[in-house]
């Protein structure tokens, strides 16, 4: 946890926030082409490791600090709360709907979709400011 807080502190949040999207949809588009071209194995395996450390190193990471900077001082608690919640509720719901998807799309599309989100969070990330050096 030290070493991504630090990493916060150092890249910036919007550079870590691209870092993490790009990083996953590109990990997530190969995932979902190793998938339906049949790949099996260490390929894969090693892609699903990367992705888990790119999201553990980046987004995870940002996630958190920006939760408990966007929230003023007098309704940081109740806020906090809320939107701890509204996150873990994401998290379900990712959660739920895995199997369902790769049941009806197949997995390959499934991680495809995934990487079309994370392409969107890249997009709508790129005209934030940066928030590195900044007090």
């Amino acid at each position: 946890m030290k070493v991504a807080l630090g990493t916060v502190e150092s890249w910036g949040r919007r550079r870590l926030l691209l870092v993490g999207c790009a990083g996953l949809a590109i990990i997530y588009a190969a995932v979902g082409a190793g998938y339906v071209m049949g790949v099996q194995g260490w390929p894969l395996l090693l892609l699903v490791v990367t992705a888990i450390a790119t999201y553990a190193t980046t987004l995870a990471p940002v996630t958190w600090v920006a939760l408990s900077e966007i929230f003023p001082g007098e309704a940081h608690g109740a806020s906090m709360a809320i939107a701890t919640t509204a996150l873990w509720a994401a998290c379900f719901l990712l959660t739920y709907t895995f199997p369902l998807l790769t049941a009806r799309a197949r997995t390959g599309v499934t991680f495809w979709i995934y990487g079309a989100i994370c392409a969107a969070g890249f997009i709508m990330g790129w005209p934030a400011p940066s928030s590195r050096h900044r007090v």
